[in-house]
């Protein structure tokens, strides 16, 4: 499968919007691109999906074990004619500052992609070769092919970068973007503004016509072209034939609100006999007819806070299902909206579903970021007593104390760190955290799903 991973030195270099130019200028060339994302984010995968026209996925080092990153990578390839892989943060940068666990560079070695440089350019000139080289020589299992500087001043700010890469530098320079403000991507507190706030083909038009003026894609092929053929493991991700249940409907809060999933859990409860029903807390009124189970991603819901607040129909719904033992998993955003309420950045106080007798408040900082592990220290719908499952929490909210009469039934810890603290909230058969979970760090969890969802 030929493949390409777009990294960068830091974060903040540009390589989404390149990333994004690049699978949006292949695809102009009739090349069916199959998009993934290294690490636990959700946007910028919504993005690769708009762009591509196929959903992408998430390839983690620390989250996922080597065998699962490779036969997801294989599986999500199928029909396409190449993979283009946007990185995170920066190349070597993963979970600690002694390994390459959750890095670019950890999964540029497990598909064997060759990596595409992206440097931003800005108050830089010759000092890019000594960066560049720097790159090229810290872990020679990694094949630097080609570097794109982004942000260029003038062409003589680009001949100058040109002349010290040629002269110290044995990494070919695949282009050269100029600085434009009109290039940059809004953002919010988490991040990018996700897809669902508003995709503007306009815009992904203009990145693709930037791409082919100012980067060689004639010469990036080839490069693409170099990665070695993968052993696909024989692991069983999945669900085995005579393991499947017949087909079971869970209900999933996808809209502007919450957009917050990894299209890998999907595909593994779909596997196990699932069948995902999408509807909106926004402007449905009622949850679909005929489920089994409800899960709630993350996502903005702070602001939509009012519209959610307003739709006291679909609030409801989801409280008489909770009362009534329905199913329900929720993560972060979902969790906030099965609070009494959430109090927005301005102060504003807007009701919600009330599951949970507590609020959640946004903070003017950032909460939490970072990998956690999380052992169930109790029996859940999720998980048996002692199971174990990876994932990361990324939030400016915080509740208030959560009385001791909802079950805790989570420990929860950050790698490398022997602090743990109790969260995963159940109320009946609702279980709620701030923790985004990914199913396929343990398989397990989801067959639970199934399994009570009968």
């Amino acid at each position: 499968m030929k493949s390409v991973l777009i990294a960068a030195p830091s974060s903040g270099s540009g390589k989404t919007t390149i990333s994004l130019g690049i699978m949006a200028a292949l695809r102009k060339r009739g090349l069916v691109v199959q998009p993934f994302k290294v690490g636990p984010d959700f946007i910028d995968p919504g993005h690769h999906t708009a762009v591509c026209g196929r959903a992408s996925r998430n390839l983690d080092g620390w989250m996922l074990t080597k065998d699962y990153v490779v036969s997801s990578f294989v599986k999500a390839c199928n029909g396409a004619d190449m993979a283009v892989i946007e990185g995170v943060m920066g190349l070597f940068d993963g979970v600690n500052g002694k390994s390459e666990d959750g890095s670019s560079a950890q999964i540029a070695k497990w598909i064997g992609s060759p990596v595409i440089l992206v440097v931003d350019a800005r108050s830089m000139a010759r000092s890019a070769a000594a960066l560049v080289s720097g790159f090229e020589n810290f872990d020679k299992d990694i094949n630097i092919a080609g570097v794109i500087f982004n942000r260029v001043g003038s062409e003589r700010h680009k001949k100058m970068l040109k002349d010290a890469i040629e002269a110290n530098c044995k990494t070919r320079i695949l282009g050269f973007i100029p600085r434009d403000e009109g290039l940059a991507m809004p953002e919010r507190h988490l991040g990018l503004v996700t897809v669902e706030e508003g995709f503007s083909q306009a815009f992904v038009d203009n990145l693709a016509g930037v791409v082919e003026k100012n980067v060689d894609v004639d010469r990036l092929l080839p490069i693409v072209g170099t990665v070695p053929i993968l052993q696909t493991p024989s692991l069983p991700l999945f669900a085995k034939e005579g393991e499947r249940g017949g087909i079971i409907k869970i209900a999933v809060a996808r809209d502007q609100a919450f957009s917050f999933y990894y299209e890998d859990n999907f595909d593994i409860l779909r596997d196990l006999g699932a069948e995902m029903v999408f509807f909106s807390p926004l402007t449905d009124k009622v949850l679909p007819e005929g489920i089994a189970g409800l899960y709630i991603g993350g996502g903005y819901p702070e602001l939509d806070a009012e519209r959610l607040s307003t739709n006291q129909s679909m609030m409801d719904s989801i409280k008489n299902f909770a009362e009534s033992g329905g199913k329900i998993y929720a993560e972060c955003g979902g969790f906030m909206y099965l609070t009494k309420g959430i109090v927005d950045f301005d102060g504003e106080y807007h009701p919600m579903v009330g599951v949970f007798p507590t609020r959640a408040k946004m903070l003017k900082r950032r909460k939490a970021l970072g990998y956690v592990e999380v052992e169930a220290v109790g029996d859940n719908p999720l998980a048996i007593k002692g199971s174990r499952i990876r994932g990361h929490e990324f939030h400016y909210s915080e509740i208030d104390e959560m009385p001791e009469t909802i079950k805790r039934v989570y420990r929860v810890n950050k790698p490398g760190n022997a602090d743990t603290w109790m969260e995963g909230y159940v109320y009946k058969n609702t279980l709620a955290s701030y923790v985004h979970l990914h199913f396929g760090s343990n398989i397990e969890w989801a067959k639970r799903v199934i399994k009570n969802l009968f």
